[in-house]
């Protein structure tokens, strides 16, 4: 069975329960890729006679089609049985681990997307950007992605010390962490006055249930002068894609949510709403960050196209790309690979490109931070190619603090107070020349 999986970068990620169709093979198998694996199998034969110790025959062949399937994009890979069971549950919402979203640049160090929310890694300072350089004092420059990720997780109670590499920081430094039974993706909510506020860090197999809860609760606790919602998805990586299909739907009454376009024009699939707003019509402002990737992203694209909410924050991650989980049989396995883009309602691919914000509005000097300190797609390796932003569109002024002015949050106060209706005080935009302009 092969499902699809629009998976967040790093520990969080799994597979929709929606189907994929994949046939094994499309075409005649040229006569030279029998001359290649002519040439592999005599790699295989001298490698295992030759090599300076003994290889399992299972060691090779795994880390064959890691090579192979990992080549291809930043997003592909091969998964044993363990790392594909590991998946599985991990897509349930709880693993143990530290809670960390990662990928890998392209020094071969793992690099820090975001903390999960209320996890070890959150409450030892562990920051995006940050580069692991080593795992319990090993290097582990190099290492496979899933390899670093598996020597992450481990069972709840039990330490593990990350070496950390920081901007600014002269030298490397260890964290300490105790790993933690992590439940991931859960939706949070709190009332803001007659503002709702509803965050959600992932997209498991609870998301929009969790949603629908808090709508109901905040419903309750708020009463009928319920202004609207604040949506916040900064620092979401995604998750499954029949959760970023229903979040988006919760919304809205009609229309395209999202297509996924293959290498094939069969491939092409289209989802769309069922109807059912359960905000009943509310107001609803989403917040985005460079942290905010894939599902998060089709959420974010889906509304603002339907011009249901105001998206306000950073542009996004840019991962436009959708991972199909196809099992190679009991044991075996199974392969995480790349096999179509997804499209927002008005037929714009994100990928590499994200979700441009309707108001850019800064969390603090971000804006400014290096493009290395602050990674998106089109900085991995490998990434597929994405559309040209139009450059209004790219160039649009960017609000943030003014000089001297404390928030405690930013961007949600822009968001609460674009809902009732006023300007942020104090609030200052940032043109492209760098020359601020009082609001």
């Amino acid at each position: 069975m092969k499902k699809i999986a629009l998976l967040g970068i790093g520990l969080v990620g799994g597979f929709a329960t929606a189907m994929f169709a994949l046939p094994a093979a499309r075409g005649a198998v040229d006569s030279t890729a029998y001359d290649q694996l002519g040439l592999f199998s005599d790699a295989f034969e001298r490698v295992r006679a030759n090599y300076v110790r003994p290889v399992k025959d299972s060691e090779l062949i795994d880390a064959a089609i890691q090579g192979m399937v990992s080549n291809l994009d930043p997003h592909s890979s091969y998964m044993d049985a363990k790392m594909y069971g590991d998946m599985q549950i991990t897509t349930k919402g709880q693993f143990g681990g530290v809670g960390i979203e990662v990928t890998q640049d392209e020094g071969g160090l793992i690099k820090v997307i975001s903390p999960i929310d209320g996890t070890p890694a959150s409450r030892a300072g562990i920051k995006t950007g940050d580069r692991i350089a080593g795992i319990d004092g090993s290097s582990i420059a190099g290492l496979p992605l899933n390899e670093a990720i598996d020597k992450m997780r481990g069972p709840s109670g039990s330490k593990i010390t990350l070496t950390i590499l920081r901007e600014g920081e002269k030298k490397p430094f260890d964290v300490t962490l105790v790993r933690a039974i992590v439940s991931v993706d859960a939706a949070t909510f709190r009332r803001e006055g007659d503002i709702g506020y509803i965050r959600l860090p992932g997209f498991n197999e609870q998301t929009a249930e969790g949603l629908e809860h808090a709508v109901r609760d905040l419903k309750k606790q708020i009463g009928p002068g319920i202004k609207g919602y604040v949506l916040d998805l900064r620092n979401n990586p995604g998750g499954l894609l029949d959760q970023a299909i229903q979040v988006s739907d919760d919304f809205l009454n009609s229309g395209e949510i999202v297509s996924t376009r293959g290498r094939h024009p069969e491939d092409t699939q289209r989802y769309d709403a069922k109807g059912g707003d359960v905000t009943d019509g509310k107001p609803v402002v989403v917040l985005i960050n460079g942290g905010t990737a894939s599902a998060s992203e089709i959420v974010s694209g889906a509304l603002q196209d339907h011009k249901r909410a105001t998206i306000i924050g950073m542009t996004s991650f840019g991962k436009g790309s959708v991972q199909t989980i196809i099992p190679l049989g009991e044991s075996r396995g199974a392969l995480r690979l790349t096999t179509a883009r997804y499209y927002t309602p008005s037929g714009h691919s994100i990928q590499a490109e994200g979700i441009i914000p309707d108001i850019q509005v800064a969390q603090g000097d971000e804006a400014n931070v290096p493009k290395l300190a602050r990674p998106t797609e089109a900085d991995l390796r490998g990434h597929l190619q994405g559309e040209p932003i139009p450059p209004k569109r790219a160039n649009a002024p960017v609000i943030k603090p003014a000089a001297g002015k404390k928030y405690d949050d930013f961007q949600l106060s822009y968001a609460m107070d674009l809902l009732h209706g006023k300007m942020t005080v104090a609030s200052a935009t940032v043109a492209p020349d760098g020359k601020q302009v009082a609001q």
